[in-house]
């Protein structure tokens, strides 16, 4: 039967748990100390994770259930469950007598003491020390405690360890000085002061083991050494190589800077150095500048034969040449001492001496830093210069020389001008083909004002176009009756600098790029300020399909600005731009009126004008007109083809290819089928012509075209088909004219969707 927490036991608030499956019986009898007798112990009861601390086996009484905090209502769990995995550390020792050694009477041992929550059971481990001569490890297994009599029918609890006492543990007293962070805390909460961690005494023994050792060794530093293998070295850092960047200041009479590079093998400390040849150097022959082997810090010559042995011979019998005995000298006292470089000694700007030549080291790999910054925590690796003294002969990168040249002198381009630096036979720049082929006939045009102080240059209109093929720009002026000013060419194509660089320098100027054009954009070129009003329509386009490369063309961008700006003032927003407050499904908004609204939130700085005209050009509600296309004006066109050609059998050919296409006699083809039985016939029409003509046909409800009306197109016989001159079919047949009306009457229904501030203030208001 479950109960109902908090519920009285009355019918009603119990009911029987059908999912229950086994019902075992409690447990009657126990075994206690050898003796089997009736168990009438309490079960444990249910606890809280969280809450007042509490014996597993024996439940504690009201009185020590104090807590420092108010009683939660919290799902209670059994012990097992709650205190699964939580173990209370504490550091704790014992004073072991000792009879055999006088001088020291007893010895410190420290041990680990762990409760385990989960069934009160505890463990006693004593952490191994080197050299202690005792066994060490765990002291009392795991187990369920009694307590010293007279009380030793109970077990020892969480209530009897804390810090600073002294817990009894099966005849040994042991003092606890500290406990860990966690068994702090969980103390704490459960309304048990926990002193500070106490200070151990020290071990008599280990102090004596100490001075012990000391005396044995003579030397403190060399007996804390550990003895190494002379082959672990190389398995520890097999192919681990410490690479560094160098240069060697030859100063001899045709010498350079050489460019090295260091390569330290931590597997035996030897040392390799290889030279750098640049290209076009003139310099052949193999790279090694060093052989790999251990590098002397001193250089004093080079030993003769026989000065440099392993072993001293020491002659102790004869002074002539017969009855001469040698023997090996024990203590090699002719060997002199070399000092190599190792590891400590190779950091950035020291300088190693190569066999009396001064290497410089200027950096360092990515492996390098790493195993100098966890080692000798080093962290500073900024790279030195190398000298300017060297020959090298610059590389291009980019199209640019590394080589330092004179400044410009004002003749010709730059381009030019480095390329009479740079070799005897000067070239012409090189273009960029690929950019001038994908972008050839694409001209951004937009109409400026001139800002001047003086009133006449107010009125003159100008048209700038940037070519982008090339980043060229050319400046036309309008020309304007009786104003003074003949216009045409103002500016010559060419590409024109920033303003505010150094024009006499060795270094290039930058020039004026495209996405710096764009609708109030105010420009500097050639010592005259531009305003740009305007754009055409092509130049529009061609910004809005490109936003990563216009951002004022970016409809995302500019519309997560504006909404983040109304966001606030939603509401006054929309009743800006319609004061009467009816929407509707669908309505309008004038563009003066939207911009009006946006720029009362947002400032001509934030929000710019081109920005304004590409939120009105993206949710413009006027439709562009349907192409105007005369069906006898088209027909008599394509007959005047069928003329010209000398093609008098056009309908028939058209039949003999339907019947192939078509077995069936269908009374309506699809347009793709139409225009490839018109091209597939070689009939002498363009690709204008021949979309003109499908442009005319009859269709059906689902847009096929009717194949009878396809042949009476095609009928020369018939005499209804007026006669017409020769005109030009791509653009007086048919004339698409762009629609330059686009913008001027905004779908405000699809602009305040776009925003999606609309659902949020739905939500807020629910």
């Amino acid at each position: 039967m479950l109960r109902l927490p908090g519920m009285p036991l009355l019918p009603g608030a119990q009911f029987y748990d059908y999912s229950k499956r086994r019902h075992p019986r409690q447990q009657s009898l126990m075994h206690y100390q050898g003796i089997q007798m009736l168990s009438d112990r309490r079960e444990p009861e249910l606890v809280e994770p969280n809450g007042i601390l509490v014996d597993p086996k024996c439940p504690p009484a009201p009185s020590q259930m104090n807590t420092l905090w108010a009683p939660k209502v919290i799902t209670k769990l059994p012990p097992w469950l709650a205190y699964d995995k939580q173990v209370l550390c504490f550091s704790a020792y014992f004073k072991e007598n000792l009879t055999e050694i006088y001088h020291a009477p007893y010895q410190v041992r420290k041990v680990k003491i762990y409760f385990y929550l989960e069934d009160g059971t505890m463990q006693v481990t004593e952490p191994k020390v080197e050299n202690s001569g005792i066994p060490q490890g765990c002291l009392v297994h795991r187990q369920r405690i009694p307590k010293s009599p007279p009380t030793d029918r109970e077990f020892i609890s969480i209530f009897d360890l804390n810090v600073d006492s002294d817990v009894q543990i099966f005849d040994r007293n042991y003092h606890i000085s500290g406990c860990d962070i966690f068994t702090r805390q969980f103390l704490n909460r459960a309304g048990i002061a926990v002193p500070e961690t106490q200070q151990e005494p020290n071990d008599p023994t280990t102090e004596i083991r100490k001075r012990s050792g000391l005396k044995q060794t003579g030397n403190a530093s060399a007996s804390a050494l550990p003895k190494r293998h002379s082959f672990a070295q190389f398995l520890e850092f097999d192919r681990h190589v410490l690479k560094f960047q160098g240069y060697w200041n030859d100063r001899s009479e045709y010498g350079d800077v050489r460019k090295l590079e260091i390569c330290y093998y931590l597997a035996d400390d030897t040392i390799d150095i290889k030279e750098k040849f640049p290209k076009n150097s003139g310099r052949e022959g193999p790279s090694t500048f060093l052989r790999r082997g251990k590098l002397p810090k001193e250089f004093t010559g080079l030993q003769l034969p026989g000065q440099q042995t392993s072993v001293t011979l020491l002659n102790v019998l004869g002074s002539n040449m017969r009855d001469v005995r040698y023997v090996a000298d024990p203590l090699n006292t002719g060997k002199k001492q070399i000092n190599y470089y190792t590891d400590q000694d190779l950091q950035i700007g020291a300088v190693l001496n190569v066999f009396r030549r001064a290497v410089v080291i200027t950096s360092c790999d990515q492996f390098t830093q790493n195993y100098y910054r966890a080692k000798y925590g080093i962290q500073d690796f900024t790279p030195q210069p190398l000298p300017e003294f060297s020959d090298v002969r610059p590389s291009t990168q980019g199209g640019v020389l590394n080589r330092r040249l004179p400044p410009y002198n004002g003749w010709g381009s730059y381009e030019d001008s480095e390329g009479n630096c740079l070799t005897v036979e000067p070239k012409p720049p090189h273009a960029d083909f690929k950019k001038l082929m994908q972008f050839d006939g694409c001209i951004l045009r937009f109409g400026a004002k001139l800002i001047s102080a003086i009133r006449e240059n107010l009125e003159r209109n100008f048209i700038i176009s940037y070519f982008l093929a090339d980043d060229t720009v050319q400046i036309y002026e309008v020309a304007r009756r009786n104003s003074g000013f003949l216009g045409g060419e103002f500016l010559k194509k060419a590409r024109v600098p920033l303003p505010g660089q150094e024009k006499y320098s060795s270094k290039r100027p930058e020039y004026h790029k495209a996405y710096d054009f764009f609708i109030g954009s105010t420009l500097s070129m050639k010592d005259h300020i531009f305003h740009i009003v305007s754009a055409d329509e092509f130049t529009l386009i061609y910004m809005e399909q490109h936003p990563n490369e216009f951002p004022v063309a970016n409809i995302r961008s500019i519309m997560q600005k504006i909404r983040d700006a109304v966001r606030p003032d939603y509401k006054q927003f929309v009743l800006s731009c319609k004061p009467e407050g009816d929407l509707g499904e669908y309505s309008t908004i004038g563009y003066e009126a939207l911009k009006s609204a946006l720029l009362s939130y947002l400032s001509k700085e934030s929000l710019l004008n081109h920005e304004i005209v590409t939120v009105c050009r993206y949710f413009s509600a006027e439709q562009s007109p349907p192409p105007s296309c005369d069906r006898n004006r088209v027909r008599a066109a394509a007959h005047l083809e069928l003329k010209r050609a000398l093609s008098n059998n056009a309908q028939e050919m058209i039949a003999l290819n339907f019947s192939h296409i078509n077995p069936t006699c269908k009374p309506y083809l699809s347009k793709a089928q139409i225009r490839s039985t018109l091209r597939g016939c070689r009939l002498p029409f363009s690709l204008e012509l021949v979309e003109d003509i499908l442009q005319v046909l009859q269709r059906n409800s689902q847009g096929e075209i009717e194949v009878r009306d396809v042949l009476d197109f095609f009928n020369m016989n018939a005499n209804d088909v007026p006669d017409i001159a020769p005109l030009n079919i791509a653009f007086e047949l048919c004339p698409k004219l762009p629609f330059l009306h686009k913008g001027n009457l905004v779908d405000f229904t699809w602009f305040l969707a776009y925003l999606g501030l609309e659902e949020e203030l739905k939500k807020s208001n629910n």
